[in-house]
C-alpha cells in the first residue's frame, strides 16, 4: 500500500478496478453533480495563514466527539453495501478505524449486520447511521440493536425524505448484486433492491420503505427508544441546526450526503461556518463530511469550527484496493498530511487550530 502517496492515488486505482455498477453507485452524485465537484473546489478557496516561530516540537492530533477520545480527528461516514468494494466490506473498514484509534460510523443499508461489524471491531467507536422507517417496530428494533451491540451514537439521516436522483444509477438499472443482501434486516423485510424493474433498485427499495413525514418533533419519540446522542446528520441551515439543538441532538454533522440528494447545494464547508455560529449557545458539536481529500481539508474544516471530520467515498476507495489495508492507508495519509500541516502552520495542537487561521480567497482579492 505504501506506492499510494496521496488520497487521490488510491482513488483512481480502485475506480479502474470497480466494476460499472458498483463505481458509478460510489462515485455518482444528483443530477448535473455540481455539487459533487464544488465540495471538493469549495475547499480550495480558502487559505491558511502559518504562523512562525511558535515552537512547535509536541504535534497533538488527538481530540474528543461525544466524550469520546479520538486519536484523530477524522472519522468513517456511513456508506452502503460496502461489500460491493471488498469481501470484508464493512468489517474491514471497522477494524481500520479501531486501529487508527477513530470512529466508524455504519450504514443502515450495510451488508455486514450491526452484530457483525461489532463482533469484528470490539474496541472501535462505533456510531450507527439511521434512517427512520414508516414501519417503526423495524426502526425501534434496529436502534435497539445498535445499542446492544455497543454502539455509541445514533447518526439521523435527516435529509433523505427519499433518495436523490443519480443518473448513473438509473442507466445501469443499479442494484445490488444477488450475492449479497442488506445484512440488517434479514428475515425483517423484502429485499427488493436485488433487483430493478424501472431505474435505480435502491430508489425503488425507499420509495416504499423510508417515512417522509418525519418532523424535527419525530426526535422526541427516537430519543424515547434509546439512551444513546443523537447526531443530526445532513443539517445545510443555521435554523435547522438551532431546531437539532433544541430537539435535543448532542451533535449536528454538516452534510449534504455526498451531493447525493439534491443539486445546487452548498459544499460543506461552505454551509460549515453558519451552522457553527447557529448552535453557538448549545451545547452541540459540529461535525462535516463532505469532499475531504487531504490534510490541509481538514485543516480547514477544523480552523472553521468542525470538531472533526469524516470521510466516506475516501475509506470505500481504501476498502477496495486493499481492504482494511487499504482504509488503513487512506487514514494514515490523512493522519502525516494533517500532522505535517499543524507543525508548518505554527498550530501544534487540534485546540491551536482557531477561526483566524483560514481566510477565504476573496479577502486577499481586496487587498
Amino acid at each position: 500500500m505504501e506506492k499510494y502517496i496521496s488520497v487521490q492515488d488510491i482513488e483512481n486505482a480502485a475506480l479502474a478496478r470497480l466494476p460499472r455498477n458498483a463505481r458509478d453507485y460510489y462515485k455518482s452524485g444528483a443530477t448535473e453533480e455540481q455539487t459533487l465537484g464544488e465540495n471538493r473546489s469549495a475547499f480550495r478557496k480558502l487559505r491558511i495563514r502559518p504562523k512562525c516561530l511558535i515552537g512547535v516540537s509536541d504535534c497533538d492530533l488527538s481530540t474528543t466527539a461525544l466524550g469520546a477520545r479520538v486519536a484523530l480527528p477524522v472519522g468513517v461516514s456511513p456508506t452502503a453495501m460496502q461489500r460491493m468494494a471488498h469481501p470484508d466490506g464493512e468489517l474491514a473498514n471497522a477494524r481500520a478505524a479501531q486501529a487508527a484509534g477513530t470512529i466508524f460510523t455504519l450504514s443502515t443499508i450495510s451488508t455486514s449486520s450491526i452484530e457483525e461489524v461489532a463482533e469484528a471491531a470490539p474496541d472501535a467507536i462505533k456510531w450507527f447511521q439511521l434512517y427512520i422507517y414508516k414501519d417503526r417496530e423495524v426502526t425501534k428494533r434496529l436502534v435497539q440493536r445498535a445499542e446492544k451491540a455497543g454502539f455509541k451514537a445514533i447518526a439521523l439521516t435527516v435529509d433523505t425524505p427519499l433518495f436523490g436522483i443519480r443518473r448513473a444509477d438509473v442507466r445501469n438499472q443499479f442494484a445490488l448484486p444477488g450475492h449479497l443482501k442488506l445484512a440488517n434486516f434479514e428475515g425483517m423485510m423484502s429485499n427488493k433492491i436485488n433487483s430493478s424493474s424501472n431505474g435505480s433498485g435502491l430508489n425503488e427499495y425507499v420509495r416504499d420503505l423510508f417515512d417522509k413525514s418525519l418532523t424535527w418533533d419525530d426526535i422526541a419519540w427516537l430519543k424515547s427508544i434509546t439512551s444513546l446522542p443523537i447526531v443530526a446528520k445532513g443539517v445545510l441551515r443555521g435554523c435547522d441546526a438551532a431546531r437539532a439543538a433544541r430537539a435535543g441532538c448532542a451533535a449536528v454533522l454538516v452534510s449534504n450526503h455526498g451531493a447525493r440528494q439534491l443539486d445546487g447545494v452548498p459544499a460543506t464547508i461552505e454551509a460549515l461556518p453558519e451552522i457553527v455560529a447557529a448552535v453557538k449557545k448549545y451545547n452541540v458539536e459540529v461535525y462535516m463530511d463532505g469532499g475531504v481529500m487531504t490534510g490541509t481539508d481538514v485543516y480547514k474544516a477544523l480552523a472553521l469550527g468542525a470538531k472533526m471530520v469524516f470521510v466516506g467515498r475516501p475509506a470505500l476507495w481504501g476498502l477496495t484496493v486493499g481492504g482494511q489495508a487499504g482504509v488503513a492507508r487512506v487514514l494514515d495519509i490523512l493522519r502525516t498530511e494533517l500532522e505535517y500541516t499543524l507543525q508548518i502552520a505554527g498550530t501544534p495542537t487540534i485546540a491551536d487550530i482557531t477561526r483566524d487561521m483560514v481566510r477565504h480567497e476573496s479577502e486577499y482579492a481586496k487587498l
